[in-house]
């Protein structure tokens, strides 16, 4: 049996990124201090939100919080 994971939803995340005046991946991952190809990955579902991604996203997108940004997927 495989842990929970976490997914981001991908549409309040653009709106909230949109809003906060980030323009592009790039933008928002200087913000969060993660690698422009992993807010990609993350955005286009290849790649499940990690510790430093959640962390980030939180900090760049204040005041949204986790539930507004992300999902908790049972197994």
């Amino acid at each position: 049996m495989t842990g929970y994971t976490i997914r981001l939803r991908t549409i309040p995340f653009a709106k909230a990124m949109l809003l906060a005046g980030f323009r592009s991946d790039y933008v928002l991952s200087k913000a969060m201090g993660v690698n422009r190809t992993t807010v990609t990955r993350v955005r286009t579902g290849e790649l499940n939100p990690g510790a430093a991604f959640v962390a980030g996203a939180l900090t760049a997108l204040s005041p949204l919080d986790f539930d507004d940004l992300f999902e908790i997927v049972r197994p």
